[in-house]
This record gives C-alpha cells, structure tokens and sequence, in this order.
C-alpha cells in the first residue's frame, strides 16, 4: 500500500448533493484513494447561545440555519454510499459528537477519523476505537500530552491508528507547517505518520510525502470562491489531480532506504569509471 491520498470533502458540498458528486468525480479523476467527509448532530454539538447567534448564509439569518444547511442525514449519505461505490472510491467520515459516530456505524466504511477540534473528546474517542477499524488522528491545535493520551485510548482498545501531523489554520501560511515535526512523530510513536494539511498550494504537501507520509489529507473545492469556511484552504480539482500526480512521482522516487546499484549504471560504470584503485 502507497501514500493514501484523501480528498476531504468535508462541508464543501454545500449540503448540495449535485456539488458533492461532482467532487466524488474530481476525487476520482484526480486518482484520490479516497474521499472524506463530516457528521455532526448540530444541536448537540453547539449551545443553544451558539446556534441563536446572527449570521447571514443562503439557509438563514442565524447560525442554527447555516449548520443545519450544511449537515447531511441518512437521504444523504445513502446516496453517497451507493454512489461512491459505483465509482471505485473510498468514503468515510469524521464524527463531531457520539450520535453521529453511532450513525456512521451503519455503512462499511473502512477508515475513521478523529478531527482535531475532537481530540480530547474523551468519550467520543472511546466510541471510535471500539470498532477497531483503521482510524486517522488529526493533532492541530493539540499538546504532545493531548496526542499521548489520545493515542492511548487506541493502544488500549486493540484499534489500528495513524497520526497525521497538521495546523488547524483555514487556510494555513507555508511557514507554519512545521513539517520537520513529522519524523518526530515517527520516531515518538513507532507508527505511521500521516499529514492533513489547510494551506494554500501543493508544495508543502509534496514535502510531507517526501518526509515519508504514509497519507495526505487535502481539502477539495470546485472553486474556491464558493461560500464555506474551507473553500479558501481547498484545492481545486485540476489543482488535486497534479497532487496526485506530484505524491506519486514523490512516492516513486522515495524507492528504497538502501544503496542499489540499477542496471543502467552498471553499464555507465563500464563506459565512465576508469580507475579503480580502492
């Protein structure tokens, strides 16, 4: 198994499913293993002050609208089960409150995902490692200590994990990326090491491949511009497929942690080395 590459649609849908399976085709076309999405009870997962607060979106003047208008339910994600399996392609999706990790239960999603607004949800985390499936854990926002104790709740269930090193920043400046963390975390946790990035551009996610990331985690738009908290720290989906291409390319030529001498240098060798006195 190769780099996994996950496009994370999250909330760019729009709570439009035409928008969410044109990102499920660019997903596809771009060649992602993957596809990502959120799910959340609204009124469990914010106050009541919260959701009363004023704030205009093409749903409503409030925030309870704009969540509500965001959040998919069972219509929803049946269709995305049925349709990303007649497309070949991975989903999952990260859980904000235990409910909807329950709710999640009822499709055969392969991977979990811990968010990183969620990492010390205790609780929630528990819910999560008892179903043993591979889960990613997202560490932005979070203390060395958080991320032990996290890691400890999978350790302690027998459940798969893998850490995937991130900045909660939307979109997140190039020089906060700290990528020469993620070694660290390899060696830290004897585990692979994964990376969710928010920033704008492809390189710095072609650097997190090269520093051996076993997943990338990419937020996917069909035009930045489009209303949403996370279209700006997005890619779009010709900008995705050249990641794609980029990790690959990266991933190919990472090759092995040894000296090979290849066939073509064998015969360079015979035209070039002249002396050999060693």
């Amino acid at each position: 198994m190769g780099i996994l590459i996950i496009g994370e649609i999250g909330i760019n849908h729009n709570g439009d499913m035409n928008i969410t399976k044109k990102l499920i085709d660019g997903a596809v076309f771009a060649g992602a293993d993957a596809v990502k999405f959120q799910k959340r009870s609204v009124e469990k997962v914010y106050s009541a002050e919260e959701l009363d607060k004023p704030r205009e979106s093409p749903w409503g003047t409030t925030n309870r609208e704009q969540k509500l208008g965001l959040e998919f339910e069972k219509d929803e994600f049946d269709e995305i089960d049925r349709y990303c399996k007649e497309k070949g392609i991975e989903w999952f999706a990260s859980a904000w409150d235990i409910d909807s990790q329950i709710f999640l239960r009822q499709y055969d999603c392969n991977y979990n995902k811990v968010a990183s607004a969620l990492l010390t949800h205790k609780e929630l985390l528990e819910a999560i490692a008892e179903e043993k499936k591979h889960t990613f854990i997202s560490t932005g926002m979070s203390t060395m200590e958080e991320v032990d104790k996290a890691v400890e709740i999978f350790k302690n269930a027998g459940c798969s994990y893998e850490i995937m090193h991130c900045n909660s920043s939307y979109p997140m400046p190039n020089d906060q990326a700290n990528l020469a963390f993620i070694p660290i975390l390899r060696d830290r946790f004897k585990c692979d090491i994964g990376y969710s990035g928010h920033e704008v551009g492809l390189t710095v996610s072609i650097a997190a491949a090269a520093l051996g990331s076993t997943s990338i985690e990419r937020h996917i738009t069909l035009d930045r511009s489009m209303y949403g908290s996370d279209q700006a720290a997005s890619v779009e989906i010709m900008g995705f497929h050249r990641l794609v291409r980029d990790i690959r390319t990266v991933e190919s030529a990472l090759g092995k942690a040894e000296k090979i001498i290849y066939d073509v240098e064998v015969e360079s060798k015979k035209k070039l080395r002249k002396v050999e006195t060693l």
